[in-house]
């Protein structure tokens, strides 16, 4: 099992990033005990770095702690923007940025709020390309995708890309939220044929949830009831002969509890899922808890690795790799049910 480690990385400087380290100061720490203020760490950070004419500044920041006072700061920057939305910069994968980013804001967040956790790590192959499989559900920002990304970074230095539904990259909330190209830039990934088959082209580590939006969609009374897995990541990994690592989290159905899926508001707003809780109202009063999470423990059970399978490309194909994909998906159910019975 391996804990996060050193209290002293959220004051750490990154080597060959740009400028000086990102410092926490006391209203940063108040940030990230404040649920509403995860969205202004997320805003500052990128700023640090990156110039940002287009961002929030210091009096929408103040307007997101008070209740409602998000829809005042909205329209404040609409208005300082000249009745627009912020530009589109172009962006690209930043691992330096990625490093910075985990450094000096997941590192507190994964430690203190998550405390994510590796085990089984001796299943862990010494290096990649990979596709990472894992189960995903909290119907929520996600977590469980951002803590395992960052655990692997801190274990074995990787750099791991997760694939990452589109609405992530474009939808209009996200782009008020966080800055331009903030996903991208972090280093996801959209979750297209296209884009996905070009990063393991390039023999990437990726994370991939083989259930697809249905992961979340299952809501929570069947948060640990794995759903129909794809089978376009059991062909690529063929394909391009790449292993692939299946890993099982344990606690990322707390990310968001009690939800379910409201179906006719969610295709109505166009966004992946639409939960409905208690937590619904909160969100109401303070929009940017969209990217909070409730507090839980992520543990990570790494299984041992799956190496590429098929061996042609005939049209049975996909029938084989439907077959292997669920044959994959019983054996990571059994290992849930089991770790469920020892907790």
């Amino acid at each position: 099992m391996i804990n996060q480690r050193s209290e002293k990385l959220v004051n750490s400087q990154i080597e060959n990033a740009p400028g000086e380290g990102y410092i926490f100061n006391w209203f940063d720490w108040f940030c990230l005990w404040y649920p509403p203020g995860w969205l202004i760490l997320f805003n500052r950070h990128w700023q640090h770095y990156h110039p940002d004419p287009d961002g929030w500044n210091w009096l929408e920041y103040g307007l997101f702690l008070i209740p409602g006072g998000f829809y005042l700061a909205l329209l404040s920057r609409w208005l300082r923007l000249g009745f627009r939305s912020p530009r589109k910069e172009v962006g690209e994968f930043d691992p330096k940025y990625q490093q910075a980013f985990g450094k000096e804001i997941l590192a507190p967040i994964v430690k203190y709020y998550f405390r994510g956790e590796l085990q089984q790590v001796e299943n862990l192959p010494p290096t990649g390309p990979l596709i990472l499989a894992m189960n995903h559900a909290g119907m929520c920002f996600p977590w469980d995708f951002l803590t395992l990304a960052y655990l692997l970074s801190e274990a074995k230095g990787w750099v791991v890309q997760p694939i990452a539904n589109t609405a992530l990259f474009e939808h209009p909330w996200v782009i008020w939220w966080l800055p331009s190209q903030w996903s991208q830039v972090l280093g996801g990934v959209r979750a297209e044929l296209d884009d996905f088959e070009s990063a393991i082209a390039q023999g990437k580590i990726l994370l991939y949830a083989p259930e697809g939006i249905r992961g979340p969609l299952k809501g929570w009374r069947k948060r640990y009831q794995l759903e129909k897995f794809n089978v376009s990541f059991i062909q690529l990994s063929d394909r391009y002969h790449i292993p692939i690592l299946p890993v099982v989290c344990i606690g990322s159905e707390s990310l968001h509890p009690w939800a379910v899926n409201f179906a006719k508001l969610q295709r109505l707003v166009k966004l992946p899922f639409l939960p409905l809780s208690p937590l619904m109202f909160a969100l109401v009063l303070f929009p940017s808890m969209g990217v909070w999470a409730m507090k839980t423990r992520l543990r990570y059970f790494i299984q041992p690795l799956q190496p590429a399978g098929l061996d042609n490309h005939s049209k049975k194909e996909r029938a084989v790799a439907y077959q292997q994909a669920q044959q994959l998906r019983e054996k990571l159910q059994l290992q849930i049910n089991q770790l469920l019975g020892k907790f």
